[in-house]
């Protein structure tokens, strides 16, 4: 069996104290390791380098989704309290959760607001799939967005551990974030400031894809061999700009692995503009349209991980993140960034 396709093969221990529990301030102030591919050179800098960094003709895509506030608390109607995390709408109505406390199809959970939730099914992942419902009538998904907006929580990733604050709801969002739907920040995009993405924009091509984020982005591979894992499904779209850029032979610039699993859905996929992208990029499935990749540090045997090994390969990934380790590099969601070129 190829060591690329062990599971075990992208394990490594992180010390706790660099886990980024919050983010860079400001926020371009993060580090940034630059590894160039032509020359097998790495270059420490800061994320306010960027710029210097970039190839001339490459287009930049960016994904422009929202974090909504999907970490709610309620209690069932006998009074034990419940918490619930908003993972996905399925449908218009139906909306894949998981519920901390014991559920069974039927229960039903009670919110601030007036906002309650029926359980409809249990899913063999350990989900749910609730409906929404206010003063006795069911709620499209849209409709729940600006209640939880109020009484919801940022859902925060479990390796934070600590709860949200009234900051996170700004800093865990990126300053382009804009279409409301995903349970996880699309990370690398976290660094940029408005200046310096306003400035960015002006210089180079760029464009923008939607990815909601799911929670199935925190959840390790169990299985032994990588290609056995379940890769869990987000929703995408792919804007008319975005469309022609892809479509073209301009060098391309991911900005997160959530953009890379959407561009490389379309080129994989029959160019559907939207729909559900469930792509797991690894060492044998290599990116075929995405040329440079920005990214953060992520989590040991994760699905991130392995897609950035489908760049560089498992070896030199392994080697990247000794060396950021060594270097004291913050990991994870808050934690400081890499540049693939």
């Amino acid at each position: 069996m190829q060591k690329e396709l062990l599971t075990q093969s992208y394990d490594f221990h992180l010390p706790d104290e660099l886990i980024a529990t919050y983010p860079a301030n400001p926020r371009d102030h993060a580090k940034l390791l630059v590894y160039n591919r032509a020359d097998d050179s790495i270059t420490h800098a800061h994320f306010y380098d960027l710029e210097k960094f970039l190839p001339k003709d490459v287009a930049l895509i960016f994904n422009d989704t929202k974090v909504i506030k999907a970490r709610l608390f309620g209690k069932k109607p006998s009074g034990g309290k419940v918490e619930l995390l908003i993972n996905r709408a399925l449908n218009a109505y139906d909306v894949n959760v998981y519920i901390r406390g014991k559920v069974k199809v039927g229960t039903e959970l009670l919110f601030d607001a007036g906002l309650e939730a029926k359980v409809v099914e249990l899913c063999s992942d350990g989900s749910r799939v609730v409906n929404f419902y206010k003063d006795g009538k069911k709620l499209r998904f849209e409709d729940i967005l600006p209640i939880v907006d109020s009484i919801g929580h940022i859902p925060l990733p479990p390796y934070i551990n600590r709860e949200d604050n009234e900051a996170d709801a700004t800093e865990y969002q990126s300053v382009f974030a804009k279409k409301e739907g995903a349970v996880a920040a699309p990370t690398a995009s976290l660094h940029f400031t408005p200046e310096q993405h306003e400035r960015i924009c002006k210089n180079y091509k760029h464009a923008y894809v939607t990815l909601h984020v799911g929670a199935g982005t925190f959840k390790p591979v169990d299985a032994e061999i990588i290609t056995e894992h379940p890769m869990h499904s987000e929703y995408y779209a792919i804007s008319k700009e975005a469309k022609e850029l892809l479509d073209s032979d301009t060098p391309i610039l991911a900005v997160g692995t959530t953009a890379t699993r959407t561009i490389e859905y379309y080129a994989k996929h029959g160019k559907k503009t939207s729909g559900e992208a469930n792509l797991f990029l690894h060492p044998n499935n290599k990116p075929s349209r995405v040329n440079h990749l920005l990214t953060n540090f992520h989590l040991p045997k994760s699905t991130l991980l392995m897609l950035v090994a489908s760049f560089v390969g498992l070896e030199k990934t392994q080697e990247l993140y000794a060396e950021a380790i060594k270097e004291k590099y913050r990991f994870y969601s808050y934690g400081d960034a890499m540049l693939i070129l």
